[in-house]
């Protein structure tokens, strides 16, 4: 091959030579020609003239830097499209904030909603000689030589005594009853507590305000039914004291 070969007017091998050294293939055609080069010395020479003789022009090749007016068309394009992302952003920014400012309020009524229902008594402040709202009073009672107990929660505004003797059965031949421990030194009888369930006993109100912190619980081994009219209690068989939560 002569160095006066014409590239514009090569053919065949020649021209995949000359296309390989340009890098112009791509595809199915470069993994061909890479195909054949790795078997093909003839082809792998051509490929080397190709090579040799383009590289010196690359060489000579001076650099050039575009003009003023090429980087005044650039700059006029960028600020246009500068331009219509600002408007885009400033279009799409008050209803952004508006949905952000909907949805801290909505968020805000949300929970001060959710303060009322489950504490009302930090809604308002008490009022000159309002009666203070009574807190809640829990207690454990655990049954002597068991590992069971009874959970106790009393909720004053209802006076109302929940009784979970979940972890106790039935042997049915006793009862156990709960009692209260009055300030005075008074027993009096909470009812008889149901194994394996959850009840709520209701407090009589001439004794409500006994339940108390500290106030102590005891309970007794009855017969079915609980303590019979006229005869004393049974056994104390757990005790307790109730705490504020």
């Amino acid at each position: 091959m002569s160095d006066t070969t014409d590239p514009t007017e090569l053919s065949g091998d020649d021209l995949l030579a000359a296309e390989f050294a340009l890098d112009l293939l791509e595809g199915e055609e470069l993994l061909m020609a890479r195909s054949r080069l790795a078997r093909e010395p003839e082809l792998g020479d051509k490929v080397a003239f190709w090579q040799d003789r383009l590289a010196p022009l690359i060489d000579e090749i001076v650099g050039a830097a575009p003009g003023d007016e090429v980087w005044q068309r650039i700059r006029a394009a960028l600020d246009a499209e500068a331009s219509q992302v600002e408007t885009r952003v400033v279009s799409i920014d008050p209803r952004l904030r508006k949905w952000q400012l909907a949805t801290w309020i909505s968020s805000a009524a949300a929970v001060l909603l959710l303060a009322v229902v489950l504490w009302p008594q930090t809604s308002t402040a008490p009022q000159p000689g309002a009666a203070t709202p009574q807190q809640t009073l829990v207690a454990y009672v655990p049954i002597e030589g068991t590992p069971l107990g009874i959970d106790l929660t009393y909720i004053p505004e209802e006076r109302s005594l929940l009784v979970a003797a979940a972890g106790l059965t039935h042997d049915g031949v006793h009862d156990h009853e709960l009692w209260l421990v009055r300030q005075e030194g008074a027993v009096e009888s909470l009812g008889v507590v149901t194994p394996g369930e959850i009840r709520a006993h209701s407090v009589p109100e001439e004794f409500s305000t006994d339940m108390s912190d500290g106030a102590q619980l005891v309970l007794t081994r009855e017969p079915l039914g609980g303590k019979p009219e006229g005869q004393d209690a049974g056994p104390v068989v757990a005790e307790g004291r109730l705490t504020t939560i």
